[in-house]
């Protein structure tokens, strides 16, 4: 099977996805089941990384992410939380840009000569805005727990949901640490970003970050992402900003292949602090389990021997 018929079918039809079942079986991405990613062609681990410091929530990310992938309209509902009109991530949501109003002080902004002066006697104002997505994980809990191998890993380290092979089972939903997957209403299957496969399959980066106006939102080797946002939290750091830090970039606490550069905790942004790979749990159990197990079996022989008797 070649290359081009193993991809995602791209944005440009109105139905890319072909839920109406009008494109051919052969066309379709097809993985043997019990297999995580497709073998040969590895590339370079390819992710996002988003400086939050520069978002200035024109939503441009999500508008062209329903776009390009055809995800379903929910731009029009209101939240009534601040500019916020997504909620969060979710089956019709891929992107979701928060809006996070805060009385703190904005040294940057003062310094910069930008944002709007405090009114006298109240403390300063400020928005944080960040652009949320799925985290592409170095260790995806959700990759894991996938029965039906609806779930792979692409040869660029991204995790892509394949909907015509998922079975709406809901294991990922809980697994995933960070809420990202969620089943569809109107037909139960799962649907996330898929770091648009189907572009960076042509060498073309995801619509999200082509359409970001002030390149908040990056895309490209993780390896390069990540000098490149060391280098930006230091540069935030000697500025005065002592509550930068990076989220998701240090692979030997949870690595993700999309990582945010913050202004301040997690939670703030609706982040979960200290995230878990539940799967690694499992390992754990199955020695308990199985001394529990053997325990068992030793119990019930031993009331039919006795029972026998």
């Amino acid at each position: 099977m070649s290359d081009q018929q193993r991809i995602l079918p791209g944005s440009g039809t109105t139905d890319p996805y072909n839920i109406e079942g009008r494109e051919a079986p052969e066309t379709r991405p097809l993985i043997p089941l019990g297999q995580k990613s497709y073998d040969g062609d590895q590339q370079p681990r390819m992710g996002f990384f988003t400086d939050t410091t520069v978002c200035i929530g024109c939503k441009a990310c999500e508008v062209a992410c329903k776009e390009w992938n055809d995800v379903p309209d929910t731009i029009g509902e209101l939240t009534g939380n601040s500019y916020d009109n997504t909620g969060g991530l979710g089956a019709d949501n891929w992107r979701h840009v928060a809006f996070i109003e805060q009385r703190k002080p904005i040294y940057l902004q003062e310094n910069a000569h930008l944002g709007t002066p405090a009114v006298e006697g109240e403390p300063d104002f400020r928005w944080l805005m960040s652009s949320d997505v799925c985290k592409h994980c170095t260790e995806a809990p959700c990759l894991d727990v996938c029965p039906t191998g609806s779930l792979f890993r692409t040869e660029f380290g991204t995790v892509v949901v394949q909907e015509d092979i998922c079975n709406g089972c809901g294991y990922c939903v809980s697994a995933c640490p960070f809420g990202v997957l969620e089943q569809r209403e109107r037909d139960g299957r799962v649907w996330k970003c898929t770091l648009c496969y189907d572009r960076t399959k042509d060498g073309l980066e995801p619509a999200c970050a082509q359409a970001c106006p002030t390149d908040s939102i990056q895309y490209g080797p993780l390896d390069e992402l990540r000098e490149k946002a060391n280098g930006r939290l230091d540069m935030l750091v000697e500025a005065g900003a002592s509550d930068a830090r990076l989220y998701g970039a240090n692979e030997e606490e949870y690595g993700m292949g999309a990582f945010f550069l913050l202004l301040d905790d997690p939670e703030v942004y609706g982040l979960p602090p200290d995230p878990e790979v539940v799967t690694r749990k499992f390992r754990s159990l199955w020695g308990p389990a199985a001394v529990a197990a053997s325990a068992l079996a030793a119990g019930v022989a031993a009331a039919f021997i006795g029972g026998n008797r």
